[in-house]
């Protein structure tokens, strides 16, 4: 039995394409409309990386099968999905010593604390921006009770978060985050002169261009997604970057720390500012 008894189990995830899905009791019963049309990243040999529903369907039934996306029998335990996404480069960091916890979000849990960097994958690695979700007990076992925001809810606030690991005695603490307000509130947070805060901004599709100002404004490193509105600040800005299809822009001197920290672990060129960017990779349309 799904745990939650009182609640319905129900979890909402904007996927690929941005495209709205609801999974309830592991099975997905809504599937909304992409706004992207095509992305790079599945331009594979298996796949010509067209965002179909029906593509978007299969490929969230094989994340449910692979490792329990929203059900009890959810792992933690996920490989690398990316060269330099940003779990694996929280991943390294925290293998690094830079960053002692970071703040994130898992389906069955809401916000959470974490402390070792295989969990830090094996939350973020695969999983799409997390919406809202209802507990599931058994996930809560596996990443730790006593690191959950609320239990009784799986409550989704960053900024909850963070002050939860300010009080944990934890000084580098990076947040990951989708585009909101909360970006600013996070960064504008009264916190101990010893305490240190990197914010990560993914699923940046479809931001305005004040929305976009902001995240360049208060935000660490941020992914550029399929935003329009992402590359023309970066543009205007120049800040350094990494990655052509779906770059990830360092946006401040310690997010170029922390990103270069990742790209030399794997043997890549650091990040760069080449301008203007080359958008022949990038999804489409760009939005």
């Amino acid at each position: 039995m799904l745990s939650g008894d009182c609640m319905n189990d129900r979890h909402v995830i904007e996927a690929l394409g941005k495209a709205e899905v609801v999974i309830e009791n592991g099975k997905i019963t809504y599937i909304g409309e992409p706004v992207v049309d095509y992305c790079s990243i599945f331009d594979n040999g298996q796949h010509k990386g067209d965002l179909t529903k029906e593509f978007i369907k299969s490929n969230i039934e094989k994340r449910i099968d692979e490792f329990g996306m929203c059900t009890p029998q959810r792992s933690i335990d996920v490989e690398d999905t990316m060269s330099f996404g940003t779990s694996e480069t929280l991943k390294t960091n925290m293998i690094k010593g830079n960053i002692d916890c970071v703040v994130g979000a898992c389906e069955g849990v809401g916000t959470l604390l974490i402390n070792d960097a295989e969990i830090v994958q094996g939350v973020g690695g695969r999983v799409s921006a997390l919406i809202s979700t209802t507990p599931i007990k058994e996930v809560m076992e596996k990443v730790g009770r006593e690191n959950v925001l609320n239990p009784e809810t799986a409550e989704l606030n960053p900024l909850k978060g963070l002050e939860m690991a300010i009080e944990r005695g934890y000084k580098n603490i990076a947040i990951t985050i989708i585009p909101t307000e909360m970006v600013k509130d996070l960064r504008q947070y009264p916190k101990p002169d010893d305490v240190n805060i990197y914010i990560f901004v993914a699923h940046t599709t479809n931001v305005s261009k004040k929305e976009a100002e902001m995240l360049f404004d208060y935000a660490d490193v941020i992914s550029g997604c399929s935003s329009i509105n992402m590359r023309q600040t970066a543009e205007e800005r120049k800040p350094y970057y990494s990655g052509k299809k779906v770059p990830l822009y360092a946006v401040s001197e310690n997010g170029k720390k922390l990103l270069n920290e990742r790209l030399e672990y794997i043997g890549y060129e650091l990040c760069e500012k080449k301008y203007p960017q080359d958008f022949t990779q990038s999804p489409k349309p760009l939005i």
